[in-house]
């Protein structure tokens, strides 16, 4: 099974070079990633894509409060640094 960081890379790459995909990647990004992947995003998990520009920056905050065991074995993260901007 590929990593976390390889199925993102796979992702952006896919994203990049195809502009029908990057199109269905940010208007229903679950099934995008699913089929680019082949992996089952679970009910319930919610995932958004933003396209970044020169005059726009994202900031992505960590949840407040800890996850409990059950919420981190669904959790899937890498970070990023781009820009000086640190993305998780």
């Amino acid at each position: 099974m590929k990593t976390a960081q390889e199925m993102e890379k796979t992702v952006l790459d896919k994203a990049n070079e195809d502009a029908d995909f990057r199109a269905r990647l940010l208007s229903n990004p679950k099934d995008a990633i699913e089929q680019a992947v082949g992996v089952t995003v679970p009910e319930g998990f919610t995932i958004k894509v933003h396209e970044a520009d020169s005059t726009t920056a994202h900031l992505v905050l960590p949840p407040t409060g800890k996850l409990s065991p059950a919420d981190l074995s669904t959790v899937a993260g890498g970070n990023h640094t781009t820009n000086n901007f640190s993305y998780v």
